[in-house]
């Protein structure tokens, strides 16, 4: 019997070209599939949740795909693991409807962005943070980030390029969170929405970073909204410092109720 089944994973993508296959490069999705078909036997097909760029991390990334085998699904992810590198890992395996789409069933994604406010590299830190030596205010830039939240078109938090065919048409979005907290010297950015643009969180820490540097006001952030100009935006974070940290789906698409 053909089943269908939704991985948690994490990984750590300073060593991936993204999530996607490419065809000359290595991905998170390739070495998965790989991982898969040695355990399988069969090179499956798999789904994933988001594309993310060269760098970028996840905490708990969803990736859906069918398969006749019958392990069980409690048994997954350490027969996974086993033929994963130490940068990748299964954390939990679940069969959902034929119809569920890891992409397209998700309700919200959220994502965090990590700054390391210090003028010294931590050594745990590398490739995983961004790295700003002035003191930043994260207050303020907590102040700026709640004008975010909201239904908004968020054209000019989209990495320039871009065309609206390929945000599917529309560069409106909804930010249910856009929090900003301080822990030593660390501040996190975390953003919760229902769809992003390219390069869209990237832009907003790249933007709040400026505010926290003061070189922004805190009170400029509806106007840069308004203005649908890529150029009234701060620059764009690096990759490192960018974690997909959760997907959420309703428990109908999931298959429990």
């Amino acid at each position: 019997m053909r089943r269908h089944i939704l991985l948690t994973i994490a990984f750590r993508g300073s060593a991936y070209h993204g999530f996607q296959v490419q065809s000359n490069a290595k991905t998170v999705a390739q070495t998965l599939q790989d991982a898969l078909e040695k355990l399988l036997g069969v090179r499956e097909e798999i789904k994933g949740c988001s594309r993310t760029d060269s760098g970028v991390h996840a905490v708990a990334y969803s990736v859906s795909f069918f398969t006749d085998a019958n392990i069980p699904c409690i048994k997954l992810p350490l027969a996974l693991n086993a033929h994963l590198p130490a940068d990748i890992r299964v954390c939990s395996a679940r069969e959902v409807p034929e119809e569920f789409h890891a992409r397209y069933s998700a309700k919200s994604k959220t994502y965090l962005y990590r700054i390391l406010n210090s003028p010294i590299e931590s050594p745990f830190e590398a490739g995983l943070s961004w790295r700003i030596n002035a003191p930043l205010d994260a207050d303020a830039m907590q102040k700026a980030a709640a004008a975010l939240v909201g239904q908004h078109d968020f054209a000019s938090f989209m990495s320039a390029g871009s065309t609206i065919e390929q945000q599917g048409g529309s560069t409106v979005r909804t930010v249910t969170e856009c929090a900003v907290t301080r822990h030593g010297d660390e501040i996190r950015i975390l953003i919760t929405a229902d769809g992003y643009l390219y390069n869209m969180v990237r832009i907003i820490a790249g933007t709040l970073a400026e505010v926290g540097a003061g070189r922004l006001s805190a009170t400029a952030l509806p106007g840069i909204v308004a203005a649908c100009d890529r150029s009234t935006a701060g620059p764009t974070a690096p990759a490192k410092g960018l974690f997909l940290y959760r997907v959420e789906y309703d428990a109908k698409a999931l298959g429990d109720e």
